[in-house]
């Protein structure tokens, strides 16, 4: 009986044990849990309440895109060969000596260019060859291309995609200014047109592709984005403002179409940038915005006209320059063309225009914008500053090519300028012009002084005054001799304001500028 009562106790222990256990473990799986939850209650409120959660978007199959848009273009883009003859040089005579390399600074390239053997060598005539690319704009067999790539032609041929016959070309016209040209080919059948785009709607970062035949490789298609616009190129004219791209763009590929997503021509392929020659990652189309009014003018007259007022200037003035005439913003006047619109309207060297017909003026491109396309004949209303004084005149325009008529086409240029001269401390030499320097230099007269030499580092070189430079004024003054340098130089101090008229020789013309800075 007791022995009985003994395990009955035992077992009654061992379930109050078991079941503490039970309890215990129970206990400690809800105490977790409930601290588990408020750790990531906790986490959660610690982060951003108010973030959206994010969603991946359906892959864009680009490629696909890029492949709809070749098969839509790529019919309208033409390959482009032309062929011209180029007259060989005077040979040398035997036992003469060899060509003096300054004078004739490229005769080893074309030898070697043209692998024609050594120098007077050569035959009499030579074919040359060149490709290029073009883009349909009309069925009528209307094609946009580079003024480059036909300009010296005797023979323009054309091909077609998946048309194996050669079209003959003729040139409709063309613009050195933009560097584009129209030709036209013949087909008894509608030929297949490209549409074109507003150059006005594409953002940087867009994507697009470049269509021609580089290196004479027909219907090449590269893709990239615009990487930048309105890019303003050394040694472009002013009417030439480019969209940059890094979608591949090689010689031949010139006068072929960029093409925005929507299947637009949207540039005309025109440059590249380049230290080899090829591609390096930086081309430049210009936009068709500028294409099609060329392009219109083109096919109606066989030529461009544009406006002019018959002034020079510099694009991008300055604050010093223009605080020196007392303006905020405009165009420094820095020269009047003889005989032209703006010398008959009273306007002079040095005035700042402010607005032409309304618009106001803060740069070069609003300047060419409103004049070039204004009808040559019509009158319009300059607001401009003179001695710091707002005043007004009325300018009738003219036509830019026979109020430049001795610009754009250079007669001979310009000798080279003496070494020696005076020291001044703007780090120059300089030195008084006499008749016969004057005849040698082809200026007009012996009103300024030379430029012989700029000091490395100095004033003159950090404001861009150059050897050959010849300085008119400075800060307003006339400078006829080095004595009125010296004189003017004497009364400034130092952070004073200087600001430089000088005529520069550029290739087989003159040009006058303003060169502004402040003194150290």
């Amino acid at each position: 009986m007791e022995m009985r009562q003994l395990l009955r106790t035992i077992q009654q222990r061992k379930a109050v044990s078991t079941a503490a256990i039970l309890l215990t473990l129970a206990i400690g799986i809800l105490i977790g849990t409930l601290i588990s939850r408020g750790v990531r209650a906790a986490q959660n409120q610690a982060k951003a309440p108010d973030a959206q959660t994010l969603e991946l978007p359906s892959p864009v199959q680009l490629s696909t895109v890029f492949s709809k848009i070749s098969k839509e273009v790529s019919p309208a883009v033409v390959n482009i060969n032309t062929e011209s003859t180029v007259q060989a040089r005077t040979p040398r005579r035997r036992g003469g000596p060899d060509p003096d390399p300054e004078a004739d600074p490229f005769g080893n390239f074309f030898d070697r260019f043209f692998d024609f053997g050594p120098f007077g060598q050569q035959q009499p005539e030579l074919k040359q060859r060149s490709l290029g690319s073009g883009v349909m704009v009309d069925p009528n067999g209307y094609i946009l291309t580079n003024e480059h790539v036909v300009s010296r032609a005797e023979k323009i041929k054309v091909k077609l995609l998946d048309d194996p016959k050669l079209y003959d070309a003729r040139v409709v016209g063309t613009d050195t200014e933009t560097d584009l040209a129209v030709i036209k080919i013949d087909s008894d059948h509608p030929l297949p047109a490209a549409k074109l785009g507003n150059s006005d709607g594409t953002g940087v970062g867009d994507w697009v592709l470049a269509i021609g035949s580089p290196f004479g490789l027909e219907e090449t298609v590269t893709a990239g984005i615009i990487s930048a616009k309105g890019r303003d190129l050394a040694g472009s004219s002013s009417f030439q403002r480019f969209i940059q791209t890094d979608a591949a763009i090689n010689p031949g590929n010139s006068g072929g179409p960029l093409v925005n997503m929507r299947g637009e021509v949207i540039g005309i392929n025109t440059a590249i940038a380049t230290g080899t020659g090829s591609y390096a990652g930086v081309g430049f189309a210009l936009p068709s915005n500028s294409a099609v009014d060329v392009y219109n003018q083109l096919v109606k007259a066989g030529k461009v006209t544009r406006g002019s007022l018959g002034v020079t200037f510099q694009p991008d003035p300055s604050p010093v320059l223009l605080r020196s005439f007392g303006a905020e913003s405009g165009i420094v006047i820095t020269g009047i063309q003889p005989g032209g619109p703006a010398e008959a309207a009273g306007l002079k060297q040095g005035d700042v225009i402010l607005s032409v017909d309304g618009k106001p003026v803060k740069n070069g491109d609003d300047l060419i914008a409103v004049v070039a396309a204004t009808p040559i004949g019509d009158r319009v209303a300059v607001r401009y500053l003179r001695n710091k004084q707002e005043e007004q005149t009325t300018v009738v325009i003219g036509d830019r090519s026979k109020v430049f008529a001795g610009l754009l086409n250079p007669t001979e240029g310009q000798g080279s300028p003496s070494t020696e001269g005076a020291e001044a401390k703007f780090g120059i030499s300089i030195q008084n012009i006499t008749a016969e320097m004057a005849s040698r230099l082809g200026l007009a007269g012996t009103q300024g002084v030379l430029v012989t030499s700029i000091e490395t580092n100095s004033f003159a070189e950090e404001v861009g005054l150059q050897r050959g430079d010849v300085i008119l004024q400075v800060n307003q003054q006339p400078v006829n001799r080095v004595d009125d340098v010296l004189r003017i130089q004497r009364g400034l101090q130092p952070k004073s304001d200087v600001v430089f008229l000088v005529r520069r020789g550029q290739g087989n013309q003159s040009v006058t500028l303003y060169l502004a800075g402040t003194l150290p």
